[in-house]
């Protein structure tokens, strides 16, 4: 029995558990000494370990009643793209878009000092991404563009997408020098909308919370995995203020009115923001009409902008409901995290709970249309509904 059944529903947000060391084999042979000391490190033993546990016959004979028990490198298909399959059927999901864990802040190169080796990190990561998930058609790898070299960001783009790459994911924290709106830019949005394929932003890319705003005087605070460097209930509060910034500009800028066919999606930034975010925007954008031009000349308000090219994935923990009452149909998507912890053991459950009082299109829309509008090409038309309901149909 999988754990979705009689629905299609596509995962917005699925994970690869990289294996320390596992991106220097795609790293360049002229980059791999400078690149070394940005490697994440794990004891040998625990890598034997790892490995060996996903190799024994009595572990692997419970994934299937464990499969969103499971969590880190203990879930099945979390490192060894040959067992993503079976995880797929487990899971029932018609498809995933899949995001790196180990390289979401492209190892902390976007800095403008080290610009070459943050682009060779990303083509090195999306190697990566499209070899994990070629194991599957319905595995969506996204591919990972730096904005800190605006000549070399399409390129980078096209390579993706000549690998097999289903989306561009970009940092939602604004490149060093220059604002993510530069009309520079024009070309890669192009190639995305051309290619028809979304752009993407994840948690991980933006802005941390200043540290000393955990200096109070009293205790250190850790978070749920036990550490004291990840996420709390402050630093929680930052996650969104750096797409709230970016997607601003390129709204604002007039960037998503040049590309009016291409897509932008938020995954696991949360969604309880955006609709004062929108709001925001449209009472900034008439605050200002009279003395800017870029304002009279949006072809919609903001928020509307947002409802016809933007999409996020809330929080299972968050009012999905009233979210989508806030901001429109058009706007949410459903999300797992699988195989992180922060998504939790069962989140059909959760947000079926949340979308109470939602019509049944409404959440049609937000388990499978507004993933397929999204995508666009990203996504074969023959994914777009599960085999189950293809045959009960």
């Amino acid at each position: 029995m999988a754990y979705v059944e009689n629905r299609t529903i596509h995962d917005a947000d699925s994970h690869v558990m990289e294996l320390p060391h596992l991106i220097g084999e795609y790293i360049s042979e002229k980059h791999r000494e400078a690149f070394a000391p940005r490697m994440r490190n794990r004891d040998d033993a625990w890598v034997r370990d790892t490995v060996a546990r996903h190799d024994d016959p009595a572990f692997r004979a419970g994934a299937a009643d464990e499969v969103m028990l499971r969590k880190g490198h203990e879930a099945l298909g979390a490192f060894r793209k040959e067992d993503r399959t079976e995880l797929l059927d487990l899971l029932g999901f018609a498809s995933q878009l899949v995001f790196t864990t180990d390289a979401l802040d492209n190892y902390g190169l976007e800095t403008g000092r080290t610009n070459d080796l943050a682009c060779e990190a990303a083509r090195a990561h999306n190697r990566m991404m499209a070899d994990f998930c070629d194991v599957d058609r319905r595995l969506l790898a996204t591919g990972y563009v730096p904005l800190v070299d605006i000549e070399e960001a399409p390129r980078i783009a096209q390579q993706a997408l000549d690998l097999g790459c289903k989306a561009l994911v970009i940092s939602s924290r604004c490149p060093p020098g220059h604002s993510p709106s530069h009309v520079g830019f024009d070309p890669l949005w192009s190639l995305a909308e051309e290619a028809g394929v979304p752009v993407l932003f994840h948690v991980g890319g933006e802005a941390k919370m200043n540290p000393d705003y955990h200096n109070t005087g009293g205790p250190q605070v850790l978070d749920f995995h036990g550490g004291a460097e990840n996420f709390t209930s402050t630093s929680y509060m930052t996650i969104p203020l750096s797409l709230w910034e970016t997607m601003s500009v390129l709204i604002l800028d007039g960037v998503l009115d040049r590309h009016e066919n291409l897509k932008f999606g938020a995954i696991e930034l949360g969604a309880s923001w955006v609709p004062g975010w929108m709001r925001f925007l449209d009472s900034g954008a008439a605050a200002f009409m009279k003395g800017e031009d870029r304002l009279k000349s949006l072809s919609a308000t903001p928020s509307e902008i947002v409802r016809r090219q933007f999409r996020v994935t809330p929080y299972p923990h968050e009012p999905t409901g009233w979210i989508i009452e806030n901001t429109g149909p058009e706007v949410c998507l459903f999300s797992s995290d699988f195989p992180h912890v922060e998504g939790g053991r069962n989140p059909l459950k959760r947000f079926g709970a949340a979308l109470e009082g939602i019509s049944e299109h409404e959440q049609q829309r937000f388990y499978r249309d507004n993933f397929i509008d999204l995508m666009g090409a990203g996504l074969d038309k023959s994914l777009h509904d599960h085999p189950s309901v293809k045959a009960a149909s």
